[in-house]
């Protein structure tokens, strides 16, 4: 059974930085794609940022250049690096795996994390 458990969300003032990671067991991680998505009150989940198994990451443009998607595979966890934060990051985020020889997109996540709390105040 896939397990996703995500850590290191909390509270912090505009322009400040966070790292989220997200620790994955149940799962051959090195041949997961691994995603992060939120989720903000009243709005539908988003796609924030992927890392496919092959190294190869992708963004939402309302994150590039501000955030980072990175792996280690040896040992299993998966983090988010969020620089210069806006109160619209403000988020529920949750952390996601998935499968496949290659990355196609946001639906190939089919496991979730129960997510971490992101709060950017103005």
């Amino acid at each position: 059974q896939v397990q996703l458990v995500e850590s290191g969300g909390g509270m912090v003032q505009a322009g400040g930085s966070l790292r989220l990671s997200c620790a994955a067991s149940g799962l051959t991680f090195s041949r997961s794609h691994m995603g992060w998505f939120r989720q903000a009150p009243g709005k539908e989940r988003e796609f924030v940022a992927a890392i496919s198994w092959y190294m190869t990451s992708y963004y939402a443009d309302s994150v590039k250049g501000r955030f980072t998607i990175s792996r280690d595979n040896a040992k299993n966890t998966v983090a988010l690096q969020m620089n210069s934060l806006k109160p619209e990051d403000t988020a529920v985020y949750y952390c996601a795996a998935g499968t496949g020889a290659y990355y196609r997109g946001p639906a190939d996540f089919v496991s979730w994390g129960q997510g971490t709390q992101v709060t950017v105040s103005s």
